[in-house]
């Protein structure tokens, strides 16, 4: 009986691990605030900000290598700044994570404040600071990138599409051939993620007349979203039920 019980209650367990992530940083929930900010900062940072992309550095490469090979050096700068602080967010996130103590705040979470702070910034400069403006939003993007890059242990981003496309393709795939529902359950994951962040650039773009400059606002809401989400001990209570349950 006892063996019985064991067995049940690690069947539970497993369920709800399935269905939540134990940390929350891994959870549906953070997810897709964070791709709904991600669209936002992309959508801001080409729509008002002079065409330039804060998440897709593939696009800015591009456009840097046309603008070079057309001698159009001044536009360089334009695509060359955005690229080396996004690369520099990613540098930044990983200093976070080394040097945060952690007694009151995941580091994940001051992370998240420095992007907020970040774009708040972005959000002052005028329409003659665009270099800046792109070149914070992109620190930013780079900063979330490396912080958030697992749902429920999959390898997955907020920032850009190409990656869940691939992942949640991949898995539609495996599911055709193996028949397994945990292959759907997981291109869900992917997919639902790409949602987010079109939804975030679709009402960003709505806004922008209403907002102007100040759009970027959505951004930072998102992201204080986040921080609140990640203060749920979902491990605790996991255990908590499990112990309840053994009992």
């Amino acid at each position: 009986m006892r063996l019985h019980d064991s067995r049940f209650n690690s069947h539970h367990m497993v369920g709800v691990v399935l269905k939540h992530a134990l940390q929350m940083s891994d959870s549906v929930e953070v997810a897709a605030f964070l791709a709904f900010s991600g669209g936002v900062m992309d959508a801001y940072s080409y729509l008002v900000r002079g065409g330039v992309f804060a998440n897709a550095q593939t696009g800015n490469l591009l456009l840097l290598g046309v603008n070079l090979t057309s001698g159009s050096f001044e536009k360089c700068l334009k695509y060359a700044l955005p690229i080396l602080a996004f690369a520099i967010g990613i540098a930044l996130s990983y200093a976070i994570r080394a040097i945060a103590r952690e007694e009151h705040l995941h580091w994940r979470q001051l992370a998240v404040i420095v992007e907020i702070a970040l774009l708040g910034v972005v959000s002052l400069l005028p329409t003659d600071m665009n270099l800046l403006a792109n070149s914070l939003t992109s620190l930013a993007c780079g900063i979330q990138v490396q912080a958030f890059r697992k749902l429920h242990g999959h390898a997955f981003a907020t920032t850009m599409c190409i990656g869940n496309l691939r992942g949640g393709t991949q898995e539609i795939a495996a599911y055709m051939h193996t028949h397994d529902s945990s292959h759907i359950e997981t291109s869900l994951l992917y997919f639902g993620t790409i949602f987010c962040f079109v939804a975030g650039a679709v009402v960003g773009n709505l806004l922008i007349p209403l907002l102007g400059t100040h759009m970027i606002w959505l951004s930072p809401a998102a992201l204080l979203v986040v921080i609140l989400i990640m203060f749920i001990d979902r491990e605790k209570q996991v255990l908590e039920a499990h112990g309840k349950s053994a009992k």
